[in-house]
């Protein structure tokens, strides 16, 4: 589409790199090059300084005036063209070009660019829509491109004026230096056609790639000088600095402001303009990080991450330009990255940075940049910008439990923010009307009775430019059509039953209504339908059972039962059948109906309608897409035409209660008659024709409406299949502004759900329907079945989403009756379920009711929220109005007693005196003790919204309608007791909570205990707790606060302790003690708690939230939310407010996540006594505070002075008077005397003492700040017990033993607070004693405990000494055995990991080992060329050397061996000499595999000659090697038997001798191969791969290997050396070809057709003093082998673009490589001629780097087989660290390199006969050559997208499941080779095997014995073995740092590489059935299977 289409891609940035594109930009680089932009700088400082002069006087102007200036610079410097205005066609023209091309590049949004023949098709063909698309779009390319063009080039041949204007008047002037004229200039010839259309294309360039980019720079700035007044501070110093105050700065000054330039470059760096750069396409196939690329790849940078790499920029998410030092160096490394990459770098860079800098530096030396301020003088920027420099809108990823939503990018009203959706963009006229809309119906009168809209008056979709001209008889076909199908769907659902019931008589059955007309087809169906409580399983057997079908036929039917919801599963005219069948199923709770077979059947059909409607809609007719979409709507919205069944019609008493009903209104009626399929398919329909129209939508809203409640009844009481209820339907419609406001003003929804949610949970139901209207005197019953149900949430949800609309909420602050109907709805929950404490005996049976409750008040709290919320938008009369009802509606429950109430919820209200100090208080009697006390108490939660508007309640509002003071407001229509008894609710609470928690209900069980907890929840307390605090807290500003803390001290039942009394008639010390610091928790919080008192801003109580959370450390994301309230969590500011305020960590290692730390200067916000924090939390965070402090100021005990409240206005200013309250005085007075007192009489600190006293020092301390001078007075005057007053038991606290300590610094700070204004009264009370030594106390008990100890230790030394001596002549023998001993000290092994002994000789050990199958390595896919891609870019390297050294040693497991010492040639030719001279061994030869292959039959797994051995009589250690060796066999026995399948070589029969697999190569050359491989990629510099090997491994290898050997020996019985020498010269005729061929009955099989590791290791089981010789001989086969794979692949891959590797890098290591293929060939023509082959195709220089590839991991294998069994012998070579990897191990095994083969006649001699031989043999003639080579490269697993949901885009071309061929409902996928499966369904189960999923079905297929699968929806990692398996944790992580497990969250994902790296390091390394082991010992649940 970007393409011919609309030319886009004739521009410089779209060019692919060649002619054109170095044209295009040679004229670019020509005229804005660093060399040719002086020119420009006198138009940039003219442009600039407008832009500023012209802004200053019209500041709404910013945008456009900086788009027409910015503009006029690079028209002018492009065209020498200069604009009028911002209306200038050749501004508008790129702009609207540019907009287009947004469109045009998206990703996926045209298919023309996926099938692009579709560009030949007609252009008036249906769905070539995109042609006349793509015309227009292409015209105003031209336009923009040629249009300025020809103007310059006619101004340049003409050599004419141009038009430019000067202060106002048009004028002319010489045509200003620009990019066509300098190219016109300085080309000699005119321009070539071709040149000019280059030029054209460069020049349109720059306008489309310069504005935008600017543009946003530009506001960038802007936005971070508003934000940081400090940075712009310092910049204007520096321009100031500069250029004075006489003139403006010019760009030649910006050498001299390198600070300037600083800020430009974070401005960049902050905020890039293109945070993905632009895509770049690979010209050749590269390799990445292992990451094969091939050409033609689309690779994106992420150059916002660069720029915010935290390992480069430390916090950078902060705008910090001092990070760059004024380096000209580190900036620039901004610019290179900012400004492209390579040959796309962009040439204008001096260019755009001289525009950048003209007007920033104007700005600057001319401006202040601030944000604008709200109506309260606070800033607002943030919260409604609407610029963000990447232009991205970060949207939540769910997977949708359910269907019914619609596409909503095209919705205004759907976006907080806009995001301008391209494809469906709201016109200017929708916003306008449905602005309009809204406003109307919020001032429409209420209608009496509802009103539905009808079809005929919706109008059709208004400006819908691809609508086509349908004929009217056409239209009106199509409408009788689709009126018709709907009657018959409507005509069949009148006969179908409500609910899925079985009739319990024939007769009952047969008086069925139906729509048979003959009513004579006795034929009936049994029809089984879908729920959700049974499964696949339990129907399945069901089936089985009943109906006598297979498993199979049973299965299918229960496949569509789950897809289409029912089946029909019988079917005849046995009517006792059918009704026994359909009983025995409804027992249990299966959903059954039986129905005549032509109901049945018309029912099926009408799926099928509905089915073909969804198709309509999805269809178009010629390029309209709307037109039968609105067909079906209007035919929906009708009435029925036809004849109804069953006689009905609209006065029939099923829709009786509806107004006007259409066919819409039937349908959502007789949804819940339909199944699974039609529902939904019924849905998808509605969600289309909601996007039709805003009309449309408004138009099915009200008759949603006008059913919604029979649709709720259906939901609540009857719907069986709940999940897809169209009532799901409501959250479309009630979150839309414009529509809920329409319904609640027309159709009174509101009320009809106030209504609802009171007749339910009132138990008001009949017949199955909700009863309307509800009966207000009925009461609440919480033991009722609606409080067990599950589905009233939505309801709760529904009124939420309905009131949470901006227009609703004025409805409810205007309206008086809204908060009328819902006080009342609220009024039916205060005070249910009541607790009264149990005294006597423990409450046996505990209910969960308690649960249920807490659900519901819970939901109805977060509706209170919203109301409260609403009257933000109230007057002050509507607001004083809310809470007089309420206060009336709280006062009509609680304090008018009725007989008919439930006296312990409501008892009767009574009051009793208090005396406290010197006065008599009448408070509210109540004993929380002995009453009954409920949690929930909904109006004081909504009269506390309500009080919560402070800006409306502040005195001078109140004034406006002659009130004065929130006091007046609650006081004039009612008395001050009425008051007392509104807030003894919830203060009953708090009392009641502070006793559980101080241990007084323990009686009461787990359910007290519970409620507490959701009571207190840090999420939930916001909607329950703090509302019953706040409470407390505004009855201290409406009564007197003196009697409002009595009150308090009654309830707590402590006034006796706070006048002086601590013994207590019910609380114990422990209990009293606790109940104090509760109390003082309590009063604490109610008077210090600000932020309702203020109306803190959500975004302010956000950060504080997130402040206090984090104080106590870092934590996570999750852990930080739970710490939250979730309304604050859940804030879109959330997020942002948390990166302002802490530093992001990201995770590191697999088991950590990100976590978040508190930044330093946000502790300055941190108050320790924030009523969010326990007292533990508390204790910790003054300690982290204090040693702030301490470090900051040096201070050795630092106070923590306590902020002012800082409440300047409203109802709450005079809350800091309660300070001047004696009563508090008493209180904090008494506070200190009885601790201090009960502390001397028991002579220790009481519990809770130091926390007692914190509190009341914080109390002083807050007194103190708050009212210094009055408080003083109080304190120093005002005397108490003893004659004693605050200041006196401050002085005695001060210096008390047990507390002078800990709380002297802050009494010192108090008094010395207090001695400012009672100066005299401290002197007098306070004095300062010393020790008379001058020390401390403290410091004198702990020398002098110190020197006890030391006595102490002298005595027991004496004491041992003494005793030694009387002993000495005891052990003197037993010490001179000793000394013989000691130098012949066994070798110690390491300690035993159970008793923890010494492991040496002296007695056996073992180690444990884990034998498993294992399908680890992996044969070169020579059928997949990519993999040779990688493999010849792979590095030279698999051991990565660093600067790091190991050494490594390990003690053999017997007697050292030493290497042969005879050279090469000479063991050669020894061992010929050898063999000449020894006789045939029959033996040796019954022995050897009959195939010829040289191998031996005792080495076969499952050999039936192996019999166990007891220990022999003639070897000491005999019997362990023994029992070694039969352990081992038992196992791999086992093992072989079980992995048949997984191997292809040839062997035995199961019962001939060397059956099974063959140790040497499947055991112990398998084991050594999966070493080497898990070691790929990693090392240390100076190491070779032998030296990674553990000492584990190297024992496990030697073990393996010493069981080879003495299973050789015990097949040679007798024999001095145990056979070793016979099956020495077996091996050696095995490798010498001279040999072999001389015996084709031993050795038929060439020796090229074996792995030559298999004989290294047999070698190093029988004869390892032989080991070098061998090894030198097997890898000259590896070699020879490798060429004839090599030839295989070469000769079957087919390419042309391989990857470069240079010229000839091993020449020195592998000589002349064609030679040496060619005598390896040579004997062969075949072969000959493939090698040609391959090298013509190739080159030599791949071939080398293939041969080598090949080979190395053969080197490897051997390094780590020789140094585990002769480690002397095989050192690690020194001083080649700087080699490659082949070259040292080369070297340390001491093998030649085949550059030396012309030297090497033996080995030349070898290569020849094993190639003659091979050559010669059928193995040659296979059809891979009988070679198949290895994959030598680093082991990966599949590959994952970085980003988790490009995994859900174009699932069905990305994750199609292979054997059911359809898209996964939950996908996993295989990472062992990326194919995604089915993870428990039903469709892929192996019936066979114990009803296995299809993960272990594919295992078997592809891993063998192990799977590691992702799943993809539930996000985590599924490990399997042998039928057990494990979940592990997902290698994708969110931004946060955290795995979001089945996406609840729906934040984004990413890969993180270490988890994923570690899943790599489990495969390879064999960890899965570890992994698995140890997750089934730890828990009891089977990896995790039960709970899934």
């Amino acid at each position: 589409m970007a393409g011919e289409l609309t030319s886009y891609t004739e521009m410089f940035v779209l060019q692919p790199y060649g002619k054109k594109w170095r044209k295009q930009r040679k004229y670019v680089t020509q005229a804005l090059g660093q060399t040719a932009v002086s020119a420009f700088y006198d138009s940039q400082e003219k442009e600039a300084r407008k832009f500023v002069s012209n802004v200053l006087h019209d500041t709404s102007r910013l945008k456009k005036e900086l788009e027409l200036r910015i503009g006029t610079i690079i028209i002018s410097a492009t065209y020498g063209y200069y604009l009028k205005d911002e209306n200038d066609p050749f501004l508008r023209r790129p702009i609207t070009t540019m907009e287009n091309f947004a469109k045009v590049t998206a990703p996926g949004a045209w298919l023309v660019d996926f099938v692009p023949q579709l560009r030949y098709l007609p252009k008036w063909m249906p769905g070539a829509g995109f042609l006349k698309t793509a015309d227009k779009w292409r015209k105003h390319v031209l336009e923009s491109s040629y249009t300025p063009f020809r103007w310059a080039q006619e101004k340049y041949e003409n050599q004419s004026e141009y038009c430019a204007r000067s202060e106002g008047t048009i004028s002319s002037a010489p045509v200003p230096p620009n990019l066509c004229s300098t190219i016109f200039t300085t080309s000699s010839d005119r321009l070539s056609q071709e040149d000019e259309e280059q030029l054209i294309w460069a020049a349109a360039s720059i306008m489309g790639g310069g504005l935008d980019t600017n543009v946003s720079t530009v506001l960038t700035f802007l936005l971070a000088m508003s934000l940081h007044p400090d940075v712009q501070a310092k910049a204007q110093a520096e321009v100031d600095s500069v250029v004075g105050s006489d003139r403006l700065p010019d760009i030649a000054d910006r050498d001299s402001m390198p600070y300037l330039r600083s800020v430009m470059t974070e401005v960049f760096r902050w905020k890039p303009t293109a945070p993905l750069g632009l895509p770049h396409a690979l010209s050749v196939d590269d390799v990445y990080e292992g990451y094969h690329l091939p050409k033609g790849t689309l690779v994106i940078p992420n150059v916002w991450h660069m720029l915010h790499d935290p390992s480069v920029y430390e916090n950078p998410g902060d705008f910090n330009p001092d990070r760059y030092r004024n380096s000209d160096e580190e900036m620039q490394k901004v610019s290179d990255l900012i400004f492209g990459f390579g040959r796309r770098r962009c040439p204008g860079i001096s260019f755009a940075e001289g525009s950048f800098f003209a007007i920033a530096a104007t700005l600057l030396a001319t401006c202040e940049m601030t944000s604008a301020l709200d109506s309260e003088g606070k800033k607002i920027i943030g919260s409604d910008l609407d610029y963000t420099a990447s232009g991205t809108i970060i949207v939540s990823f769910f997977i949708a439990q359910q269907s019914g939503g619609c596409c909503d990018c095209g919705d205004s009203e759907a976006w907080r923010i806009q995001i301008n959706c391209p494809y469906h963009p709201p016109t200017e006229e929708v916003l306008e009307y449905i602005s309009n809309f809204t406003a109307k119906a919020v001032q429409a009168t209420p209608r009496a009775t509802p009103k539905v809209i009808a079809g005929s008056e919706v109008p059709p979709v208004k400006n819908f430019s691809d609508r086509a001209a349908v004929p009217q008889e056409l239209h009106e076909s199509m409408s009788r059509t689709v009126g018709y199908a709907l009657d018959y769907v409507l005509d069949t659902l009148d006969y179908s039953p409500e609910e899925t019931a079985v009739p319990r008589s024939e007769e009952e059955l047969m008086q069925q209504p139906t729509g048979d007309p003959m009513s004579l087809k006795d034929q009936f169906c049994v029809v089984l339908w879908n729920d959700d409580k049974h499964s696949f399983d339990e129907v399945i057997q069901l089936l089985c059972d009943m109906t006598g079908r297979t498993r199979e036929e049973a299965s299918a039917s229960a496949v569509r039962v789950d897809e289409q919801g029912r089946d029909i599963i019988e079917m005849n005219s046995s009517i006792p059948r059918l009704l026994e069948l359909g009983q025995t199923i409804s027992q249990i709770d299966l959903g059954v109906t039986i129905r005549r077979a032509y109901d049945t059947f018309r029912e099926q059909v009408t799926s099928v309608i509905i089915e073909w409607l969804l198709d309509l809609t999805r269809s178009r007719m010629a390029s309209d897409t709307l037109c039968l979409r609105e067909v079906i709507a209007s035919e929906l919205l009708s009435q029925r035409k036809q004849t109804y069944g069953r006689g009905f019609t609209n006065s029939h008493e099923f829709v009786a209660d509806l107004v006007d009903p259409a066919r819409l209104d039937w349908l959502l009626l007789y949804h819940t008659r339909l199944w699974k399929k039609p529902r939904l398919n019924l849905k998808e329909v509605y969600a289309s024709l909601l996007t039709l129209s805003h009309d449309h939508k408004l138009a099915f809203a009200s008759h949603f409406a006008n059913v919604y409640p029979r649709i709720i009844d259906a939901y609540l009481l009857t719907d069986r299949e709940a999940e897809t209820s169209i009532k799901y339907f409501a959250l479309q419609l009630f979150t839309v502004p414009s529509i809920a406001v329409y319904l609640v003003r027309h159709h009174n929804i509101v009320s009809r759900l106030l209504a609802i949610i009171t007749s339910f949970f009132t138990n008001q139901i009949h017949d199955k329907k909700i009863v309307y209207p509800p009966n207000a005197q009925t009461d609440i019953d919480v033991d009722a079945p609606p409080f067990r149900s599950k589905r009233f949430m939505t309801i709760f949800s529904d009124l939420r989403y309905l009131c949470h609309n901006e227009p609703v909420q004025q409805l409810i602050a205007h309206n008086r009756e809204f908060v009328t109907q819902f006080s009342r709805t609220c009024q039916m929950f205060m005070c249910i379920n009541p607790n009264k404490r149990a005294v006597a005996s423990h409450v046996e049976y505990e209910t969960d009711v308690w649960i249920s409750v807490f659900n519901v008040t819970l939901s109805l709290s977060r509706v209170i929220k919203v109301y409260g919320e609403a009257f933000s938008r109230a007057t002050v009369a509507e607001l004083v109005s809310a809470i007089t009802t309420v206060m009336h509606h709280i006062l009509m429950v609680s304090a008018i007693h009725d007989e008919e109430r439930d006296p312990a919820r409501f008892p009767r209200v009574s009051f009793h005196h208090v005396d406290f100090g010197d006065t008599t208080y009448e408070v509210v009697e109540f004993d929380v003790m002995d009453g009954w006390v409920s949690f929930h108490h909904s109006l004081q939660w909504l009269l506390a919204e309500l009080f919560k508007h402070v800006d409306i309640l502040d005195e001078s509002s109140l004034q406006e309608i002659g009130l004065h003071s929130i006091r007046e407001v609650c006081l004039r229509n009612a008395s001050a007791q009425a008051i007392q008894t509104i807030i003894d609710y919830p203060l009953r609470v708090i009392a009641m909570v502070a006793q559980i928690r101080a241990g007084l209900w323990v009686r009461n069980g787990f359910a007290i205990r519970g409620q507490v907890m959701h009571y207190r929840d840090f999420m939930l307390r916001e909607l329950c707790y703090d509302q019953d605090l706040f409470i407390l807290q505004t009855a201290l500003v409406i009564l007197d606060p003196n009697s409002v803390i009595v009150s308090m001290l009654d309830r707590f039942y402590l006034v006796g302790f706070f006048s002086g009394a601590t013994l207590h008639a019910v609380y114990d010390n422990t209990q009293m003690a606790n109940m104090v610091e509760e109390f003082l928790y309590v009063l604490i919080t109610i008077l210090t708690e600000t932020a309702n008192a203020n109306k803190m801003l959500l975004p302010h109580a956000v950060r504080r939230e997130i402040v206090h959370a984090l104080a106590l450390g870092p934590c996570t994301y999750t852990e930080l939310v739970k710490r939250v309230a979730e309304r604050k969590s859940d804030d879109v500011c959330f997020d942002r407010v948390l990166g302002e305020v802490a530093n992001f960590k990201p995770p590191e290692t697999t088991s950590d996540s990100g976590t978040y730390e508190l930044k330093d200067e946000a502790f300055d916000e941190v108050n320790p006594f924030f009523y969010h924090h326990t007292r533990n939390k508390r204790e910790e965070v003054e300690i982290i505070l204090r040693n702030r402090l301490k470090k900051k100021t040096g201070v050795q005990e630092p106070v923590l002075v306590p902020k002012p409240l800082n409440i300047t206005r409203g109802p709450f200013v005079t809350l800091s008077s309660v300070y001047e309250s004696e009563v508090v005085l008493q209180i904090l007075f008494y506070g200190i005397f009885n601790v201090i007192g009960i502390t001397n009489s028991m002579g220790a600190a009481p519990p809770s003492a130091e926390a007692i006293i914190d509190q009341t020092l914080h109390l002083i301390m807050l007194a103190i700040v708050e009212k210094p001078h009055s408080f003083s007075t109080l304190a120093a005057g005002k005397t108490f017990e003893e004659t004693q007053n605050l200041v006196d038991v401050l002085c005695t606290l001060e210096h008390h033993t047990k507390y002078s300590k800990v709380y002297k610094a802050r009494i010192g700070w108090i008094l010395a607070e207090i001695a400012k204004y009672q100066p005299d009264e401290i002197r007098k009370r306070r004095h300062v004693s010393a020790p008379s030594d001058g020390s401390d106390p403290e410091d004198v008990k702990k020398r002098a405990a110190k020197a006890r100890q030391e006595s102490l230790m002298k005595q027991m030394k004496a004491q041992q000494i003494s005793f030694a001596n009387n002993f000495d002549d005891v052990d003197d023998g037993d010490e001179d055995e000793d000394d013989e001993d000691s130098s012949t000290h066994p070798t110690s092994y390491g300690t035993c990991i159970v008793c923890q002994e010494e492991l040496n000789g002296t007695r056996a050990f073992g180690s444990l080992g884990l034998v498993q199958p294992s399908r680890l390595l992996r044969r070169y896919p020579d059928s997949q060329q990519g993999y040779l891609g990688e493999l010849l870019s792979c590095s030279d390297t698999l051991d990565r050397p660093s600067d790091l050294s190991m050494d490594t040693t390990f003690p053999p497991l017997g007697p050292p061996v030493e290497l042969s010492p005879i050279p090469f040639p000479d063991w050669i030719r020894a061992a010929g000499i050898s063999i000449l001279k020894s006789k045939p061994d029959p033996l040796l030869e019954s022995l050897q595999f009959r195939i010829g292959t040289g191998e031996f039959v005792f080495w076969g797994a499952q050999d039936s000659a192996y019999q166990s051995y007891l220990r022999s009589s003639d070897k000491a250690d005999a019997m362990e090697v023994h029992k070694m060796v039969d352990t081992v066999m038992v196992v791999v026995k086992n093992v072989s038997q079980q992995t048949r399948h997984l191997r292809d070589r040839k062997e035995p029969d199961p019962g001939e001798r060397g059956a099974g697999m063959y140790l040497p190569e499947e055991l112990v050359g398998y084991t050594v191969s999966c070493i080497e491989i898990s070691n790929r990629g990693g090392g240390q510099r100076g190491t070779t791969v032998a030296d990674i090997l553990t000492e584990s491994q190297s024992r496990m290898v030697q073990g393996l290997v010493a069981c080879l050997t003495k299973l050789a020996s015990l097949n040679f019985k007798g024999r001095p050396d145990d056979g070793r020498d016979a099956v020495r010269q077996a091996i050696i005729k095995r490798l010498l070809p001279e040999w072999s061929r001389s015996s084709f009955t031993s050795y038929a099989s060439p020796l090229l057709a074996r792995e030559p590791f298999t004989i290294l290791v047999e070698a190093a089981a029988v004869a390892p003093d032989m080991l070098r010789h061998v090894l030198i001989l097997t890898y000259y086969a590896c070699l020879a082998r490798t060429v004839i794979g090599l030839l295989y692949i070469t000769n079957k891959t087919r390419s042309t673009a391989w990857p470069s590797t240079g010229q000839r890098r091993y020449t020195h290591l592998l000589g002349d490589v064609r030679m040496f293929f060619m005598s390896v060939v040579r004997t062969s023509p075949v072969f000959e001629h493939a090698a040609e082959v391959a090298f013509q195709a190739f080159g030599e220089a791949r071939i080398e780097k293939l041969l080598y590839a090949f080979t190395l991991p053969f080197l490897r294998r051997a390094a780590i087989l020789c140094r585990a069994i002769l480690p002397s012998q095989f050192p690690t070579p020194s001083g080649m660290d700087d080699a490659c990897e082949y070259e040292r191990l080369l070297k340390m095994l001491n093998i030649p390199p085949l550059s030396d083969l012309p030297n090497q006649d033996t080995l030349q001699n070898a290569l020849s006969g094993w190639c003659s031989h091979y050559s010669h043999s059928s193995v040659a003639s296979q059809s891979n050559f009988g070679v198949v080579l290895e994959y030598p490269a680093v082991y990966q697993i599949a590959r994952l997208p970085l980003v988790m949901d490009s995994l859900f885009v174009k699932q069905e071309n990305t994750m199609i499941c292979p054997r059911c061929k359809t898209v996964p409902q939950d996908a996993a996928i295989c990472l062992a080779c990326g194919t995604t499966v089915c993870f428990q369904s039903h469709c892929c189960v192996d019936h066979e095997n114990q009803g296995r999923g299809e993960c272990n079905m594919h295992m078997r297929e592809c891993s063998g014995p192990i799977g590691m699968y992702f799943l993809v929806k539930r996000c985590s990692m599924l490990y399997l073995y042998a039928n057990n398996g494990t979940f592990g944790p997902s290698p994708y992580l969110d931004v946060h740092g955290e795995p979001d497990i089945s996406m609840r969250r729906g934040r984004r994902q990413y890969l993180h590489h270490t988890r994923w790296e570690e899943v790599r390091k489990i495969w390879l390394n064999h960890g899965i059935p570890t992994l698995i082991a140890r997750k089934l010992e730890s828990t009891v649940d089977s990896g995790g299977w039960e709970s899934l």
